[in-house]
């Protein structure tokens, strides 16, 4: 390779700092963006912005009461289940393994309706999660 063919260094600082150049660009913008974020909450007169607040303490605390009813139930229907494998000489493995491949039955849209009040609402909450609950229920 000759002299001339290799790039002056001179050449190589220059792009080097046309490559930082880009990525303080990039963080400005980023930067811009949080601060405008940031700005548009501060303008926002204080009641309303403590009045969002407790709407989020509200909305969290009906969310933990929800799933502190959804334990207590799953906790008493496995308890009937069990109770009930028992009587019938299944084993907990089984009826474990039973729940197992039903969960993964609705995750991949079994279309079964269980009947009640909520039936959709829940088929559409597990479509919400479903990505997520697949991981939970992959069958061992």
């Amino acid at each position: 390779m000759s002299s001339s063919d290799k790039p002056s260094s001179g050449a190589v600082k220059l792009e080097g700092a046309g490559d930082a150049l880009l990525a303080a660009n990039a963080q400005i913008e980023v930067m811009s963006e949080q601060l405008q974020t940031l700005n548009e909450l501060l303008a926002k007169p204080l009641d309303q912005i403590l009045a969002e607040r407790d709407k989020f303490k509200e909305a969290a605390a009906a969310w933990d009461a929800f799933a502190a009813q959804w334990v207590l139930s799953q906790r008493a229907m496995k308890r009937v289940a069990l109770d009930l494998a028992v009587d019938q000489g299944v084993t907990e493995e089984d009826v474990v393994a039973r729940a197992m491949a039903y969960a993964n039955e609705v995750l991949n849209g079994d279309e079964v309706d269980l009947g009640g009040t909520i039936a959709e609402a829940q088929l559409a909450h597990i479509g919400r999660h479903r990505a997520f609950l697949r991981k939970q229920f992959r069958p061992s």
